[in-house]
């Protein structure tokens, strides 16, 4: 049994030659050149002890490639965990006879039109939304939703490309740019690729957790004190926190999320073992309304704060299932007949990149406390802005018994952070 596996991350998250341990056959990795460099990782050389590790630098190489090395390595099984990933890779396994998820399965992952669609047909409140293939649509929507509005890419990720529109000047100022038009000009220019939505008040809450064989075994929720999309303006430490098992919110966040992932599950369909990320408004009135959901582990640290919440990786227990491998963490995490509860509470806090010159970075933590700290980049480094939600200076993960003390000691921290993080103008 030989796998091959689309990589698009830095590895040290990803150290397939411990997760995949006991695999017996070739591990064979493609990896995306730019992926390392960014977040602080040499170019790798050689094969770093994979059976075979070769890079790829255009998208447009990756099916070829991917056959190519489907063939030579006689793999049994393709695996890609990057959202970016997901839905190509299925149409490859389909297209080269291997097992697993096929196009069909991820689409609803992928093209948050349909997500919602499939959602609201199950009775879970999404936001109203559109897609708007001229500006006369999008003119039509604003007319009966009014501002703001949140326009994004129908398969897009890390909150790449997501603008919030609060007003008519930012309103022309999108027309143009993305169909070339003025509000009082009639053009033919049409695309399909966004979706248009009303903006949806409130907290943004996400459940990570697992699916093995069609069913959830392993769930939970936490909540970002942040705006997602403020990542390129917001200069502060950000903190997302796990919730307490008591929190109200903790139950119907999981059963708000238990009922989406069974509306967006095709009968007969061939996603059985995957790692899921679901984002969901809890708005001022109290009502839970879906963002989107992906079938992929959460990117950022999410999975470094879900193992410190139950010891388990999902992005490892993902791949693990995929290829039939035992799942020993997941065994021991789940406990039958109850709702596995974390021993602790976790979280994580985090300061984006902004561009400048770096003239002074945070020590590493020293608090017992803090289980693991990030830093992106080095004094007298010039760092452009951040690409994306998950384009990170520095991050910290913490734990603590309680959730009260852990957004304590979070906190704290990312005062701390926030005041040894000196980065100037470049000079001239």
């Amino acid at each position: 049994m030989s796998v091959v596996i689309v990589h698009r991350n830095p590895l040290e998250p990803f150290p397939y030659d411990r997760w995949l341990r006991d695999h017996e056959g070739p591990v064979v990795v493609l990896a995306a050149r730019d992926r390392f460099e960014p977040f602080g990782e040499r170019i790798p050389e050689g094969n770093l002890g994979y059976t075979h590790l070769e890079l790829f630098d255009h998208d447009d190489e990756v099916p070829g490639r991917v056959a190519r090395l489907v063939a030579e390595y006689g793999a049994t099984h393709l695996i890609g965990e990057h959202e970016a990933d997901v839905l190509r890779v299925a149409a490859l396994r389909e297209e080269l006879g291997l097992p697993g998820a096929r196009a069909a399965d991820v689409l609803p992952f992928r093209d948050k039109a349909l997500m919602k669609e499939h959602a609201a047909r199950a009775g879970v409140e999404v936001a109203p939304h559109t897609v708007p293939r001229t500006a006369a649509d999008v003119l039509a929507f604003a007319g009966v939703h009014g501002f703001p509005l949140v326009v994004k890419n129908r398969a897009g990720f890390n909150s790449i490309g997501l603008r919030i529109l609060r007003d008519g000047d930012a309103l022309t100022a999108f027309l143009a740019e993305a169909y070339g038009s003025k509000p009082d000009e009639q053009r033919d220019e049409q695309r399909d690729d966004l979706l248009l939505e009303a903006y949806v008040p409130g907290r943004m809450c996400h459940v990570d957790g697992l699916v093995v064989d069609g069913e959830v075994v392993l769930a939970w929720p936490s909540q970002y004190q942040y705006e997602l999309a403020s990542f390129g303006t917001d200069p502060g430490s950000r903190v997302d926190l796990a919730l307490d098992p008591g929190d109200p919110l903790t139950g119907r966040l999981l059963e708000l999320t238990g009922r989406t992932l069974a509306a967006l599950r095709l009968p007969g369909g061939r996603l059985r073992d995957h790692a899921f990320h679901a984002e969901i408004f809890h708005t001022p009135d109290d009502r839970l309304v879906l963002c989107e959901i992906a079938c992929r582990s959460g990117g950022g640290k999410i999975r470094e704060v879900f193992h410190t919440l139950f010891g388990v990786n999902l992005a490892e227990c993902s791949i693990r299932a995929q290829l039939g491998l035992p799942l020993p963490d997941v065994a021991r995490a789940v406990r039958p007949g109850r709702r596995p509860e974390p021993a602790r509470m976790a979280g994580q806090v985090l300061m984006m990149k902004r561009p400048g010159l770096i003239h002074a970075l945070p020590d590493a933590p020293e608090e017992p406390w803090v289980e693991h700290f990030w830093l992106y980049a080095e004094t007298g480094q010039v760092v452009p802005p951040a690409s994306g939600s998950a384009d990170f200076l520095t991050v910290a993960i913490a734990s603590a018994p309680t959730r009260a003390e852990c957004e304590r000691r979070l906190r704290s921290l990312g005062a701390r952070l926030e005041e040894q993080v000196r980065i100037g103008a470049v000079p001239s």
